[in-house]
């Protein structure tokens, strides 16, 4: 069996004040190792290190630009160090990175107990108009040895359906997505979540802010779309051990033991043009081969079940 023992934080950061903000989440993450010596990751909400303010708050003027810095750069050492000393595996949410040509990203890292950033993921998706972030291009997942594969999404990322089939086509058995949600729309969130999670089977971690900075919800689904855990709006920890082999499982039989997308697509999704992307689909290296003769796809009745 392969598992991953998880902690989602749903916390919130002193607002603009960088040095506060650390220092409560090292003692969050130092507190959560006590307290669960079992737990392998430990991830937090969107943006928490930049120590943002509640929606309709006060704000220093150019907050962003003040606090964007390189990855690696100083917070993202504190980071490294802070895994090394707990001997875990840190999503810390996202920052603001500041790239070499100046533009700036908001960028979720994954470290891993050994100090080191094993992963990047640019937000490909910002909450347009209203975040002023650069836009990144590239999807990605990295690996937890022993346990499986997780791709990274951020916030609104999830409500392009384009970014958990991605990453899923990668590989990703869990999708962890910090999240900054300070508006009434969470709900519509959640129903991307589950929907996310079931028709990609994987799981999806979502980690949002709690009250006063977010509204909290944060929601940890299934390969099956089913919510094994839904937080409140305050401050809470989700605390779980996600049996990665339960992807393999539904991916093999079906969700509910019924629906099997990915084998769908790997038959004859190549037959199927897609003129949005302008190509078709391809079957991702991890799937079966699945013989169409086999199973009667190319007869007369063919396809037409389902």
């Amino acid at each position: 069996m392969r598992t991953l023992a998880v902690a989602a934080l749903q916390t919130a950061p002193v607002p603009y004040d960088l040095e506060a903000t650390w220092q409560r989440y090292a003692d969050q993450v130092r507190a959560t190792r006590s307290l669960f010596p079992h737990i392998q990751l430990v991830v937090v909400p969107e943006l928490l290190l930049a120590a943002e303010g509640p929606l309709l708050g006060p704000s220093p003027e150019g907050w962003m630009e003040q606090i964007a810095e390189p990855i690696p750069g100083p917070a993202t050492d504190r980071v490294c160090a802070l895994a090394r000393e707990t001997g875990l595996w840190l999503i810390p949410g996202t920052l603001f990175e500041r790239a070499e040509d100046g533009r700036i990203f908001n960028t979720a890292v994954a470290v891993s107990p050994e100090g080191e950033i094993v992963a990047r993921y640019r937000k490909i998706f910002p909450w347009q108009p209203y975040e002023r972030t650069a836009h990144g291009t590239e999807f990605t997942v990295f690996d937890i040895p022993g346990a499986g594969r997780v791709g990274l999404a951020i916030c609104y990322d999830g409500s392009f359906p384009e970014t958990a089939r991605q990453l899923a086509w990668l590989g990703a058995e869990i999708v962890v997505q910090p999240t900054l949600t300070t508006t009434r729309d969470r709900e519509m969130e959640l129903v991307c979540a589950r929907a996310n999670a079931w028709t990609n089977q994987v799981y999806v971690l979502n980690v949002n802010t709690a009250d006063p900075a977010g509204v909290g919800a944060s929601a940890l689904v299934d390969p099956e779309g089913i919510v094994r855990q839904q937080a409140g709006p305050g401050e809470e920890i989700l605390v779980d051990v996600l049996d990665l082999d339960t992807v393999a499982r539904v991916r093999q039989h079906g969700s509910s033991g019924l629906n099997r997308p990915w084998s769908q697509l790997a038959r004859y999704g190549e037959e199927i043009h897609l003129p949005m992307y302008g190509g078709t689909f391809r079957t991702p290296g991890w799937a079966p081969v699945v013989d169409r003769d086999e199973q009667g796809l190319d007869g007369p009745l063919g396809g037409a079940v389902g």
